[in-house]
């Protein structure tokens, strides 16, 4: 925010929100049922319920350690959303109430087809999570998993790791060079996907460039897609340069980068595009006067590109909704494409508007025999991000196939 409206707002935030719990998370099951309830997080349970039941340490906990994974041999492939995934990772919001409930819609969509791993900062922050989950009753609590993994932002798509296939067909990681934002606490999100991928014990390799994970999309089959914010991410190198960066780390063919929107300060390929299958893309329609030049652009663009395999992009049209700004300043372009694909599943992010319907319908035209599921992402979107930003899947390891 701006600095003016954040010196207003401080001492605001300060009471509003458990700041102090960052730095000193609670270990102690009073005052952490004293906040769930203060917050309105007990979902019907009581107090004293709830403190007997964080008390009790029902979810188990793994503890990452702060160590460096073994190196990746050879190149990765970075498979397709469309492909099978064994697990998701998603950062839990401990600091953020609104979002609670956005996280838990995840996880119950998600756990009927794959495993979950939610990363917590401190242990008693897991036993919250499942309570609040529990009090839900809609999530297979079986299928989740806790990971002691400090974070300082809940944006895992973009920090977390690129999982992929290397030339043997084992499972690696990818991690890149992550620092976006240079007033902001971002140390401990850049060490957290190779910090994941030696927890997991998987070979992993560092991508000598800046960019983020939400920038990226990949058919599998030696296409990746990008936005021109790779260019603004690292300034210093050439197209050319960008590409063979890529080539060493990444196995594929060809490189399609499209326009990114203005004012949108992502400037990521997930919210102008989403790829239903190799040769089928989502796009929002340029109906908007705002950024509508760009997005008739990155259109014409991409149903006059093939992909690696030669093959015409055939493309749909998502609803547009007009952007916004955030805490006077902040600006928000709300995106139907930010969705995850995931085991025969699309989570659709829908922000309690009547266009909501229509993009509903325009992703089972484009994905039949997928079973289609809204998330409500009016409060997740205030922060930049919906459905694809909060999430990152792992993909099944071939040796299970």
């Amino acid at each position: 925010m701006p600095a003016f409206v954040r010196a207003l707002s401080r001492p605001l935030l300060e009471r509003a929100y458990p700041v102090q719990f960052d730095q000193h998370p609670p270990t102690q099951a009073g005052p952490l049922a004293r906040w769930l309830a203060q917050h309105n997080l007990l979902c019907g349970e009581s107090e004293s319920e709830a403190r007997r039941y964080l008390a009790q340490q029902p979810a188990t906990v793994e503890h990452s350690a702060q160590s460096t994974p073994p190196p990746a041999r050879g190149k990765i492939r970075v498979p397709a959303q469309w492909e099978a995934a064994e697990q998701v990772l998603i950062t839990w919001p401990v600091l953020y109430p609104p979002l609670w409930a956005l996280h838990a819609q995840m996880v119950e969509g998600l756990t009927p087809v794959c495993a979950v791993s939610i990363l917590v900062p401190a242990p008693l922050w897991a036993q919250a999570a499942h309570l609040f989950l529990r009090a839900r009753a809609k999530a297979d609590l079986s299928r989740l998993r806790f990971i002691l993994l400090p974070t300082d932002d809940i944006w895992v798509r973009d920090y977390g790791p690129v999982v992929g296939h290397d030339e043997e067909g084992e499972t690696a990681a990818v991690y890149g060079l992550y620092l976006t934002l240079p007033n902001y606490p971002q140390q401990r999100d850049r060490a957290a996907a190779a910090r994941w991928a030696a927890h997991e014990e998987l070979p992993a390799r560092a991508l000598n460039l800046r960019t983020e994970g939400g920038n990226l999309w990949s058919d599998g089959q030696g296409t990746l897609i990008m936005s021109q914010q790779v260019f603004h991410s690292n300034p210093h190198l050439s197209r050319g340069e960008i590409e063979e960066r890529l080539h060493e780390v990444f196995i594929f063919d060809k490189l399609i980068l499209l326009p990114r929107l203005k004012r949108e300060e992502t400037g990521h390929i997930d919210l102008l595009v989403k790829l239903a299958d190799a040769r089928t893309a989502l796009m929002t329609a340029p109906t908007l006067f705002y950024n509508g030049s760009v997005l008739r652009k990155a259109r014409w663009q991409l149903e006059h590109e093939t992909n690696a395999r030669g093959e015409r992009y055939h493309v749909l049209e998502l609803p547009a909704l007009p952007p916004y700004l955030n805490w006077l300043g902040f600006p928000i372009w709300r995106s139907y494409t930010n969705a995850l694909t995931i085991n025969g599943r699309v989570l659709v992010p829908v922000y309690g508007v009547a266009q909501d319907t229509a993009a509903l319908e325009t992703y089972q035209r484009a994905m039949p025999g997928y079973t289609v599921i809204g998330i409500d992402c009016k409060a997740g979107v205030n922060g930049g991000g919906a459905v694809h930003c909060l999430t990152k899947e792992v993909p099944q390891s071939q040796k299970r196939l």
